[in-house]
């Protein structure tokens, strides 16, 4: 390949994965192109994006940037996925799809600057919640303590409107 097309490529890497912080790394060898097409339709149904990249001019590409960690995973054939809300997002909808179809090779992914190696760092990312999720979780917990003075408050109001008297604890 000539200095001028990889330049090129390198660019539209550079263009392409610039805002991009979380991303996931996978192999698709050994799908046919009916496979693929559906696999790249129903993840961007979803806002995911599928890029078949050149390693070498992917780990320069990255060097020094937000996805310089997958340097290491950028090896045989790759394809990195972005897009969705999150790299969670990302994480879960693949590991879906390669539990569907085998030949999905699950390498890398990273979040926030913590790269999750292998088909396990993969699940692992793509079991944590969301921002959403994760707020939905401490607002559900700041607001069950509440829920229960609540309770005993009504409790109390309801004892003192039939006029009965109230213990000390």
């Amino acid at each position: 390949m000539s200095k001028p097309v990889k330049n090129l490529i390198a660019s539209e890497y550079t263009s392409r994965f610039k805002d991009v912080t979380g991303a996931v790394v996978v192999e698709i060898r050994g799908l046919d192109s009916k496979a693929t097409t559906a696999m790249r339709g129903n993840l961007r149904s979803k806002g995911i994006r599928v890029t078949v990249v050149k390693n070498a001019l992917a780990r320069r590409t990255f060097k020094g940037g937000p996805l310089a960690g997958l340097e290491k995973s950028l090896k045989g054939p790759s394809a990195l996925l972005t897009g969705a809300e999150s790299a969670v997002i990302v994480a879960r909808e693949i590991v879906k799809v390669a539990e569907a179809e085998k030949k999905i090779v699950l390498k890398a992914a990273i979040f926030d600057g913590e790269v999750y190696e292998g088909d396990a760092g993969v699940k692992k990312l793509g079991s944590f919640p969301t921002r959403e999720e994760a707020q939905a979780k401490v607002v559900t917990l700041l607001l069950s303590p509440a829920r229960q003075i609540m309770g005993v408050v009504k409790t109390l109001q309801e004892k003192l409107e039939k006029g009965e008297t109230i213990a000390k604890a």
